[in-house]
């Protein structure tokens, strides 16, 4: 048998009773003064810090065999010690020790560009030590934890919500008008003060409950500045609730200023009061709900669900449990998971990590778009690589790293081979080129349809027809009273006539000769007017320029009946030949082509399905839409915005036009709203995503 002598344990250390975990047993909390950090251990490792002094593990495996039913291995006093190594627990050699810190210290800290990566992710700056202030003013405050107190702040939550829905136009109207530079500027100061009095709130309570708080100051998560305070001697309390009620005590703070907050805005009368506490009965809920409260983060939410289901490191040990079930699933080790937990526990925490994960991927890729778009465009691109490299792509290739070193089970395993096979093929179906269609919302309507428009100060003197009437090719369709331009058409005749007899009798006068110039230029003029005369006179009698049938005429409209200017009175439909068209976005477009075949099915499933060929493709984006009929708005397949009665797209859209392969009579003299599916060419899915991609790097690589 073998024996060396055990280094001795830091003499400063704190050994606290800690709850019973989940499967009965006791444990206990080491403490570390120096660096305030606290150790959750059971109660083997308990046993065995107790009998550390006897020197050796031999002598502390047959004192734990005499007065513990524990039966220990030479290996568990090994795993305590290297615990306690790892952990700076021990006590240091005087010769040994400070080569070996200054070796750990620079392992710790990494190269230059780890540590300034890791003080621009995060860092802190403590400011204050507020200890022995809370120690004289933590009773100051025990009327906020009364139970009068909870009491009175239920009943103004009640009445606040009740006021503000009563009020709530108002108070939709003044959140609407408040995002302006002031009114961002007091969501900054609200938001910074409702931050302060959460972390007052945290130190408050530990102080309440005997912790020491050694100090309050500024963490800066991304450079953005947040209050932090240090309430790490919570782990000394051996009630778990309360180091829950520390935990929520910033939530519980910044609740009880929404809720005040909310009744005050409710019963104070207009003015400046009134207008600061606004935004804190608004940013305050937000803050607290969406952030706060949240499990995702390391905030306080994610605290209260650690304690209350008892599982320190909840997302690391969650995260841990989740990657082994994806390498289990993937390729079937049939390893032993890296803890054990009753049936709905092992299934929750799963849930709960990819949770966790496609949560933090959204906030690190806003995070990563904001900082892009805050800072100037070269420092914003590569703050943004940062981001996205740390956040979102270290953790994807870690796990793909740890599969790498796998890779001799993964080749053997039948799971893993057919895992292997699945993911060829997704890749084969991304990048192999694939029959495409094409769909899009569609209106088929006449190919001739002439509508009839009034002219200015226009009165209805005739109506030769009625809806539905067959009009023959150069029939009048309405007769508007033409205006008393008859003097006005007698004077240009007689100055034309005129000018006429002068040029025509220029070669005999010599003056006549020196004007014929000006003569021409006015009896040209002259002429315009007559002709523009004439066809103004026409627009009072609009002709049919085809055959076909009268629709859409009012039938309120009677002779005598003034209309407005360019306002619509009939349309004429032309027989037989049908046109339809669709707006496809930019790329889309770029899959059809003209001589492509396509298929016009009607809404609601009902007529029949047309042939169709791609007639034509605008080569210019369309600026308006010909009317609502295609906007998303009025049942339409374009997001458009309505201005002074135009409808402009909101993003690039292109005019397709088809031709009618086959006839349709039970459909013609009519507009169809329907949908039109094209059979495009040939594209792999990917080129798709690859375009797009493309396209961006484009757009904003420009400096």
């Amino acid at each position: 048998m073998s024996y060396y002598t055990l280094p001795p344990l830091r003499e400063e250390l704190g050994l606290h009773r800690g709850p019973a975990l989940a499967t009965g047993e006791p444990s206990h909390t080491l403490e570390d003064p120096v660096r305030n950090q606290f150790f959750r251990i059971d109660w083997t490792t308990f046993e065995i810090l107790c009998r550390w002094s006897l020197g050796n593990p031999d002598d502390i495996l047959l004192s734990l065999r005499a007065d513990t039913p524990l039966d220990l291995e030479r290996a568990d006093v090994e795993a305590v010690q290297k615990f306690l190594h790892d952990n700076q627990l021990l006590r240091p050699d005087p010769v040994a020790s400070s080569k070996a810190m200054a070796a750990r210290h620079r392992a710790a800290a990494g190269k230059w560009h780890t540590q300034l990566l890791h003080h621009y992710l995060f860092f802190r700056i403590p400011l204050v030590k507020p200890d022995r202030w809370l120690t004289r003013a933590a009773p100051a405050f025990e009327w906020v934890f009364s139970r009068g107190f909870a009491v009175m702040t239920l009943l103004a939550l009640l009445l606040g919500a009740t006021l503000v829905w009563r009020q709530w136009d108002v108070f939709s109207t003044t959140l609407a008008g408040s995002f302006t530079p002031g009114g961002l500027f007091a969501y900054a100061v609200a938001l910074t003060l409702v931050k302060c009095a959460h972390e007052l709130g945290h130190a408050v309570t530990a102080k309440r409950r005997g912790c020491r708080v050694p100090a309050m100051g500024l963490a800066f998560l991304v450079l953005w500045p947040v209050p932090y305070t240090d309430t790490n001697d919570v782990w000394r309390l051996d009630k778990r609730s309360w180091r829950q009620q520390v935990a929520m005590a910033g939530v519980a703070t910044e609740l009880l200023i929404a809720v005040w907050a909310t009744l005050a805005w409710a019963v104070l009368p207009d003015g400046m009061l009134r207008e600061i506490v606004f935004p804190l009965a608004t940013t305050t809920w937000i803050a607290t709900l969406a952030v706060n409260a949240s499990p995702f983060m390391r905030f306080d939410g994610y605290f209260v669900l650690a304690d209350w289901l008892d599982m320190p490191n909840l997302h690391a040990r969650a995260f841990a449990l989740a990657r082994w079930d994806l390498r289990e699933r993937l390729f079937g080790f049939k390893a032993e998971p890296p803890e054990y937990f009753p049936r709905r526990r092992h299934v929750g925490l799963i849930l709960f990590a990819w949770a966790v994960w496609l949560y933090r991927i959204t906030v690190f890729v806003g995070i990563a778009l904001l900082v892009y778009h805050f800072f100037i465009k070269l420092v914003g691109l590569f703050l943004f690589c940062i981001e996205m490299s740390w956040f979102v792509i270290r953790p994807i290739a870690g796990e793909v790293k740890v599969w790498r070193s796998l890779w001799p089970q993964i080749r053997n395993s039948a799971r893993g081979r057919r895992t292997i096979v699945l993911a060829l093929l997704l890749l084969v179906l991304f990048a192999v080129p694939w029959p495409t269609r094409v769909q899009g919302g569609a209106v088929l309507k006449p190919a001739k349809v002439f509508a009839v428009h009034a002219p200015d100060h226009a009165q209805v003197s005739g109506l030769p027809l009625r809806e539905g009437a067959q009009v023959e090719a150069g029939q009048l369709l309405v007769q508007f009273a033409v205006p008393e331009n008859g003097s006005r058409r007698q004077a240009l005749q007689a100055e034309i006539e005129r000018l006429r007899w002068q040029a025509g009798s220029a070669g005999f006068d010599a003056e006549q000769r020196a004007n014929s110039v000006v003569l021409r230029e006015q009896l040209a003029t002259a002429e315009a007017q007559l002709a523009a005369l004439d066809e103004d006179a026409a627009r009072y009698r609009p002709l049919a320029p085809f055959a076909g049938t009268l629709r859409d005429l009012d039938p309120e409209l009677r002779p005598g009946t003034w209309v407005g200017k360019n306002e619509r009175v009939a349309v004429l439909v032309g027989e037989g030949a049908l046109d339809a068209s669709t707006y496809l976005d930019e790329d889309t477009v770029r899959r059809v082509a003209v001589g492509d075949h396509a298929t016009f099915y009607l809404d609601g499933a009902g007529g029949p399905a047309l042939r169709l060929t791609v007639a034509g493709i605008d080569r210019d984006a369309t600026r308006t839409l010909p009317s609502g009929l295609w906007a998303a708005q009025q049942g339409g397949q374009v997001p458009a915005r309505e201005k002074q009665g135009a409808w402009y797209p909101d993003h690039a859209v292109y005019r397709v036009t088809f031709s009618v392969d086959q006839q349709a009579p039970q459909l013609a003299g009519h507009a169809w709203r329907g949908k039109v599916v094209i059979a495009g060419d040939w594209e792999a899915p990917g080129t798709r995503f690859v375009r797009a991609l493309a396209s961006l790097f484009w757009r904003e690589a420009g400096f």
